[in-house]
């Protein structure tokens, strides 16, 4: 035990030397690299690379490198290589700048920068497409085993305001390592390439890289100027509906289940969201959900048209579009019950055999009459033009005898005679 005591002590001392050595000098001097060199290595993709200074002492420390983009847009960032691949826009040109850096604890050591570029492509300003916009969608392929599901690409753009009537425009894409020229074209009046479309694509239906997609043209007046745009796949992928919607009603309640789209994602990577549109009342409700059923309570004696809609959940990919609606669905009836319908009909007949029998009980026993008495009607006028006057003389002169009788036509009261 006591020889391994001074042992031991020997170790330590070596160790602290040797890390001594290694340990940087406080009076370092870091130089920058080497050789930087900027090589465009695909569509919106190029390579940085640099060699470290062969000057720089010691060579035993180890060296980081600090990179730091300077257009098209400031970026940076730390790395242990010298090499660096960086995907951006290159039709208004790219530079960047590299450094060797050091940390020694909280604080950090640096060299000077060194900077490479790379030119803008030639063109006439305002001869590049504008407004270019691209949308993916997924298809079922039953052909392969393989690659199950395709990504189909579709792209439109405008012409430049200052492209000439002859200019013709000419679409690729990159994705990953795969680049592709459009073969399927959509042209405006002057026959000039506006729109491009892919039925079939190397793109991944699930995955994360850039899509970049560059637009160049040709004139036989001017230099058309490229255009490069990169998109990313969640905010471009228009998801498709869910799949065999279908409802089921009993009594006041309502059953909705329906398949998830197609898709590369699995079941659990969707979220969803039901409409239920009432009809009758004319209102409709809209319920989210993560699960590929739902159940409602609602009115038995209304019609219903339902739809469903879907988007990759946040899970399994960041947010992105939601797809269009399924068709509609129709459910449930606006007519009434046929119970209820018979009820009425009965109701009313009833109400009407009362209202008659009543009727005839009132005749029978003159009940009408006495609660509601004939109003005695003014004697006519004309009767006055049917008054006979006879007069008879008895015997004498001195004494007459009026007798005057009514004559009555029919219709009117008989009245007795009166002698005056």
């Amino acid at each position: 035990m006591i020889i391994m005591v001074p042992a031991l002590l020997i170790l330590l001392g070596a160790a602290m030397i040797l890390q001594a050595e290694f340990l940087p000098d406080e009076k370092l001097l870091l130089l920058p690299p080497v050789n930087f060199t900027i090589k465009v290595t695909g569509l919106a993709q190029v390579l940085l690379h640099w060699e470290p200074n062969p000057d720089q002492k010691p060579r035993n420390v180890n060296l980081e490198y600090r990179v730091k983009i300077n257009a098209p847009q400031e970026d940076d960032y730390e790395t242990r290589n010298t090499k660096s691949k960086c995907v951006s826009i290159l039709h208004r040109g790219f530079s960047a700048s590299v450094q060797t850096i050091l940390w020694r604890g909280p604080s950090l050591l640096a060299s000077s920068w060194v900077s490479a570029e790379l030119k803008a492509p030639p063109g006439s300003p305002g001869t590049s497409v504008v407004n270019l916009t691209c949308t993916t969608n997924t298809v079922a392929d039953n052909y392969t085993h393989l690659r199950p599901y395709q990504v189909s690409l579709h792209c439109t753009w405008l012409v430049g305001k200052d492209a000439a009537e002859d200019t013709q425009y000419f679409l690729y894409y990159r994705y990953g390592s795969w680049t592709e020229e459009c073969q399927e074209y959509s042209k405006d009046t002057l026959k000039r390439n506006i729109a491009c479309w892919f039925p079939r694509t190397f793109i991944q239906g699930k995955g994360r890289d850039w899509l970049a997609v560059h637009v160049n043209g040709s004139s036989k007046h001017t230099a058309i100027k490229p255009f490069d745009q990169l998109f990313a796949l969640h905010a471009i992928d228009q998801v498709n509906p869910p799949l065999n919607v279908t409802a089921e009603i009993e009594g006041t309640r309502l059953s909705i289940q329906w398949e998830k789209p197609v898709s590369a994602f699995p079941t659990h990577c969707f979220d969803y969201e039901v409409k239920i549109y009432n009809i009758r009342k004319g209102y409709f409700q809209t319920e989210k959900m993560t699960t590929n059923a739902f159940v409602s309570i609602i009115d038995d004696v209304s019609k219903y048209y339902i739809q469903v809609r879907a988007a990759v959940s946040s899970m399994c990919r960041t947010s992105g579009l939601w797809s269009q609606w399924s068709r509609p669905l129709y459910v449930g009836n606006d007519e009434q019950k046929p119970l209820t319908r018979w009820f009425l009909i009965a109701l009313m007949a009833t109400i009407c055999f009362l209202l008659l029998m009543s009727s005839l009980l009132c005749r029978m026993c003159h009940l009408w009459t006495k609660l509601f008495p004939p109003v005695p009607a003014p004697k006519s006028n004309i009767q006055e033009f049917f008054v006979t006057t006879n007069y008879e003389k008895a015997g004498s002169t001195e004494t007459e005898t009026e007798v005057i009788s009514y004559v009555e036509e029919p219709g009117f009261e008989t009245l007795e005679d009166s002698v005056f």
